[in-house]
């Protein structure tokens, strides 16, 4: 049996799991319900565990939309289909700086939180062959930052809203890559 070289795996795995547009688009979804909450008027810490809660639906509602656009997560005998799972696991190795955060400044949570998460989109690039995550993580990263420096705590609901928006125009722009390769496949 033959070799896959590392190409050959990656586009293997970029085509059976659609560049994670199941992911996107939940976390889109997931992003704009937090810019609801931030709406609200309870503290800043109640909003975050709120935020926290909502946060849990991600791999429910990214599981049932693979089941309407038919992607695969799992994809049998290619190495490199786990690093996809540890990839977003690192995300998490952050969580106690960001519990941190929730304890000692809940006014920044959703800034901390909305950077860690656009920045956990970074090897996503090289994993998907796909430029996208790499402008969207440095945009949400810094664009968050940016807006935090020249917002009140009032308008602090637009930080959750831009990070929404952001996964949104990420998942259009991999939504057309997708038919792209396979135009050409």
């Amino acid at each position: 049996m033959e070799q896959k070289s590392l190409s050959e795996l990656k586009f293997e795995i970029q085509l059976q799991t659609k560049k994670g547009i199941d992911f996107i688009i939940s976390a889109g979804t997931l992003w704009l319900a937090i810019s609801f909450i931030w709406t609200l008027d309870y503290s800043s810490y109640f909003r975050s565990i709120l935020t926290f809660m909502v946060g849990a639906f991600l791999l429910p509602l990214a599981f049932g939309l693979s089941k309407i656009i038919k992607t695969n997560w799992n994809v049998n005998n290619n190495p490199l289909q786990p690093l996809g799972l540890w990839l977003n696991f690192a995300q998490l190795i952050y969580f106690p700086f960001l519990i941190f955060i929730l304890i000692k400044y809940p006014n920044y949570f959703i800034m901390t939180y909305a950077i860690i998460t656009g920045a956990h989109l970074f090897p996503y690039a090289w994993f998907y062959d796909e430029m996208g995550y790499a402008v969207c993580a440095i945009t949400i990263s810094f664009g968050v930052l940016l807006m935090t420096f020249n917002m009140d705590q009032e308008q602090v609901w637009t930080i959750p809203l831009f990070t929404s928006a952001m996964f949104f125009l990420l998942g259009g722009w991999i939504g057309m890559r997708i038919m792209k390769i396979k135009l050409n496949t």
